[in-house]
């Protein structure tokens, strides 16, 4: 009898910490996704009204990144933002892109002013992409 007891018990006992950890991880601001993301926003770059050109394959290499461009639409400025299991709000940030293709990305002009579909936005390196955003960096 104490040995079906403890066997309830720990039972009970996972029971209970999975569904807390899972309670937990949806409360968490900081999660964007839990099974996941698959998302394409865009960036175009302009130093002095010239769009600059934004390489294809940045993050694919010997360590594929889930944040990358391919070759067939990099020069339409998609980035790819293809995640398995978590991805928390700092997988996601455009700062985040710009370390992955080894850039500083206030390195293009001394004055930078940003837009995130067409409206004005000051989160830089710090802004969250989302699915078909279109962002735009202005440089002087």
């Amino acid at each position: 009898m104490k040995t079906i007891l403890s066997i309830g018990a720990v039972v009970a006992l996972l029971i209970g910490g999975v569904w807390w950890t899972n309670s937990l991880a949806k409360s968490d601001p900081d999660v964007l996704a839990r099974n996941g993301m698959h998302s394409h926003p865009t960036l175009a770059i302009y130093v002095k009204g010239e769009k600059q050109e934004i390489p294809a394959n940045i993050g694919i290499g010997a360590t594929h990144s889930p944040m990358h461009t391919h070759t067939e639409d990099a020069a339409q400025g998609v980035v790819h933002l293809e995640f398995s299991g978590m991805v928390r709000t700092e997988d996601a940030m455009l700062g985040e892109f710009f370390k992955n293709w080894g850039k500083d990305m206030r390195a293009f002009g001394a004055s930078m002013h940003m837009t995130v579909n067409g409206v004005e936005n000051t989160e830089y390196e710090r802004y969250i992409m989302r699915d078909k955003d279109v962002i735009e960096l202005h440089y002087e």
